[in-house]
This record gives structure tokens, C-alpha cells and sequence, in this order.
């Protein structure tokens, strides 16, 4: 990766919202409940149902679209609150989570791909929960980049392939091969950043950071 797509480290801003319960907040809360339901429309006979799979990658849209609708309503109104910085991961965790486990306990999938990557992501979450008493870790452009990649990879292999032409079989495979790999180089990346982090904390006296 290159530096450009470094994260950014930016100062902890106060929550700008009085009320947690913001329509950004209600979004995502929104894309929680759909996790079980999509994991649900999913595992009806094994996958194997056509109207229950076609649902599940209907619910799996829906809920990747909410994502960036909840980032535009807090943006656009200024309602960042400690709320939505905790459930936003979250949510995002327990779609491609779900997603990913059982298309590997269906066998469309291979199992060390969804090891890798959500050891990546739960590891990363982890990460930015230390940090964040420090420094807000956003996104960087190839952390965008990676989820972008993991949604279209995911919904390709929740499409009924066996019933698709072999090209689709094979553009899903490259597709999340491509997924995997971004999302490894920007897990380095985003260890390598917290930790130089952490170094800088540790290297400023407490009375000049103001914190223990």
C-alpha cells in the first residue's frame, strides 16, 4: 500500500450530538437487525432454496446500502455521537461476519478466507478501541476500498452460481481474492500505524498530553 492510503490520524472530537438517538444512529441500528435476518433467509435449506437465497442477497444490498446512508446523515447533520462510533464497526462486523461463515459452513466458500478475514477485522475493531482514548482512527482510502470489494465479492457468491454461467463462478472467486488481499495489506497497514501511535503517546510527558 502506499503512504496515500495510510490511515489518517485525527485528534478525538467531542460527540457534536446531545441525543444518541440520531436518524444516523437509527440507520444503523437498522443494519444490525438485518444481520440475523439476512443470516436467517440464508440458512434456509442449506442455501439451497432459491427464493430464500435470492432474499438473503436482497437483505445483504439493503444493509451494505445503509452503510453509507448512516455516514451521510451524520455528516450532513453534524451528529457524531460515542453511540454511533461504537455500533457503526459493529454492524459492519456481523453482516460480512455472518456472510462469510456460512457460505464457508456451505462449502461455497473456503474456510481460511473468512479465518483471515475476520481476524483482519475483529482485529483492527480491537485496535481502535485502544486508540481511541488517544486518536480516531477512520478509514483510510484502502480500507474503503476493502469493504467496497468484500460487499461485491460476498454478493456475487450469494448469487445462485450453480445456476450461472462459469464466468460469474469465476469473477466472484478473483473478485474476493482481490478482497482478501487488500484487506490483509491494509490490516498491516493500520498495525503499523497504531502502533506508531502508541509510541508517540508513550513518548510525550503526561503533563503535556494531559492524560495518565
Amino acid at each position: 500500500m502506499t503512504s496515500g492510503s495510510s490511515p489518517r490520524v485525527v485528534d478525538v472530537p467531542p460527540a457534536t450530538a446531545s441525543s444518541p438517538w440520531t436518524a444516523a444512529n437509527v440507520v444503523t441500528m437498522l443494519r444490525i437487525l438485518l444481520a440475523p435476518a439476512f443470516a436467517a433467509a440464508l440458512a434456509v435449506d442449506g442455501g439451497q432454496d432459491l427464493r430464500w437465497r435470492l432474499a438473503a442477497l436482497g437483505i445483504f444490498v439493503l444493509a451494505a446500502a445503509t452503510d453509507r446512508v448512516d455516514g451521510w446523515l451524520a455528516r450532513r447533520s453534524d451528529s457524531v455521537t460515542d453511540l454511533g462510533k461504537m455500533l457503526d464497526p459493529v454492524a459492519d462486523k456481523l453482516l460480512v461476519g455472518a456472510a462469510l461463515v456460512l457460505l464457508s459452513w456451505q462449502g461455497a466458500l473456503a474456510w481460511w478466507v473468512t479465518v483471515v478475514v475476520l481476524v483482519r477485522e475483529l482485529g483492527i475493531t480491537v485496535l481502535r478501541m485502544v486508540l481511541l482514548r488517544y486518536v480516531v482512527l477512520p478509514a483510510s482510502r484502502g480500507g474503503k476500498l476493502k469493504t467496497v470489494l468484500q460487499t461485491v465479492a460476498i454478493g456475487l457468491y450469494l448469487l445462485p452460481l450453480d445456476r450461472l454461467p462459469l464466468v460469474v463462478d469465476v469473477l466472484a472467486a478473483v473478485v474476493m481474492a482481490v478482497a482478501v488481499l487488500v484487506t490483509v495489506l491494509t490490516g498491516v497497514d493500520y498495525v503499523r500505524t497504531g502502533l506508531r501511535v502508541r509510541a508517540e503517546q508513550r513518548a510525550v510527558p503526561p503533563a503535556v498530553t494531559g492524560r495518565p
